[in-house]
Order: structure tokens, then C-alpha cells, then sequence
């Protein structure tokens, strides 16, 4: 006579509702400007009580023309509990391109391309990301564009 011996195993089961992940919990504002990354920080600085400071490792993106980095500064307040990125949209890629012109060849002259963080919005400079609740986005819109060389600023 033979005898099966059946084992059972329980597995735990985790559930995840969709409406935790719907809530928009950060304010997105675009900035146009012809300011260096780092004198924008600078500037926002004086004008916003924050301390935006460049963070250890840039915002890397693959793309089909290779690896674009952006800058990416950074401000987090543990009291308010509110965490602020300044990010570039644009980077630019080593391309490897030859160029032949005629009397001039360009095999050793390194040129690079164009690339955006977000390419929908290409004629914005940087995002500003903002994740708290205490702030009134319309202060600092208003900070923001009372900087120089700052030509617009929105939500």
C-alpha cells in the first residue's frame, strides 16, 4: 500500500491599494533662465529660506545618443519635513559623430549632443521640485522671478 504525504504551505498575502499611489504630494515648478545651475542655486538661496546644495550624484538618464547626466541640487528640511530638488533639464551626451569638412577633418575634436530630462518641455531650464505642504507656491514663484536673468517662472 502506498501512502502520499501532502504538505501545505501557507503564503502570506499583501494587498496594495491603488489610491495611496494617486496623491500628488509635490509641486512642479519650470524655470527659464540663462543662469548657471550653481548661481541659481546661489540665488534661490538668497531669496527662499532654504539651502540648496549640490547633491553627491547628478540625475542620470540613458538615452538612444548614451548617458546624460543633469545636474541636481538639493535641500532637505527634517523639521517641516519638506524635501526641494533643482534639476536640469538639460545635459548633454559625447556624440560619436566624424565630421568631414572639406580641408578640415574633425576626427579628434570631441562634440556632444543636446539632450533633455524631460523632452516635452524643451525650452525649460531647470524643474524645481518641491514635496511639502507648508509652502504657498505662489511665494515662491514670486521669489523666484524677482531674480535677474530669470525671464519666467510657473507652476
Amino acid at each position: 500500500m502506498l501512502s502520499l504525504q501532502l504538505t501545505v504551505f501557507r503564503m502570506a498575502v499583501h494587498k496594495l491599494n491603488i489610491e495611496e499611489f494617486d496623491e500628488i504630494d509635490y509641486q512642479l515648478i519650470a524655470i527659464h533662465t540663462t543662469i548657471e545651475d550653481y548661481r541659481l542655486a546661489y540665488l534661490i538661496n538668497q531669496n527662499l529660506p532654504i539651502l540648496l546644495a549640490r547633491d553627491g550624484q547628478d540625475v542620470q538618464i540613458d538615452r538612444p545618443q548614451g548617458t546624460a547626466y543633469f545636474p541636481h541640487f538639493k535641500f532637505e528640511c527634517p523639521i517641516e519635513g519638506s524635501l526641494w530638488n533643482l534639476i536640469a533639464n538639460q545635459g548633454d551626451v559625447p556624440s560619436n559623430k566624424e565630421f568631414e569638412n572639406g580641408l578640415f577633418t574633425a576626427k579628434d575634436l570631441e562634440v556632444t549632443e543636446r539632450v533633455y530630462l524631460l523632452p516635452e518641455f524643451k525650452t525649460v531650464n531647470f524643474f524645481l521640485k518641491i514635496e511639502s505642504d507648508t509652502y504657498a507656491i505662489e511665494q515662491i514663484i514670486q521669489a523666484i522671478n524677482h531674480i535677474d536673468k530669470v525671464s519666467t517662472v510657473y507652476s
